[in-house]
């Protein structure tokens, strides 16, 4: 039987020590961010909230932005 759980690019969370950032999301953003959390919870067997998910998400996107990675060693 082929396995029914989803495939996502974002890894299982690890602990972190978190900062508050308050940020207004649009609707529709937020409401991707409602499924991404369920399709996690269905991936990981574990529930996350949207807030848990963001700052990994965030970082992946950093993380893979050669012009931000380049300009950053620049500032150094």
């Amino acid at each position: 039987m082929a396995d029914d759980k989803p495939t996502l690019k974002l890894a299982k969370l690890q602990e972190h020590k978190p900062v508050k950032v308050p940020v207004n999301l649009p609707y529709e953003l937020n409401a991707d961010l409602e499924a991404y959390a369920t399709i996690y919870e269905k991936a990981y067997g574990e529930k996350q909230s949207i807030g848990a998910l963001i700052p990994s998400m965030l970082a992946g996107f950093l993380a893979s932005d050669a012009g931000f990675k380049k300009a950053k060693r620049e500032l150094a």
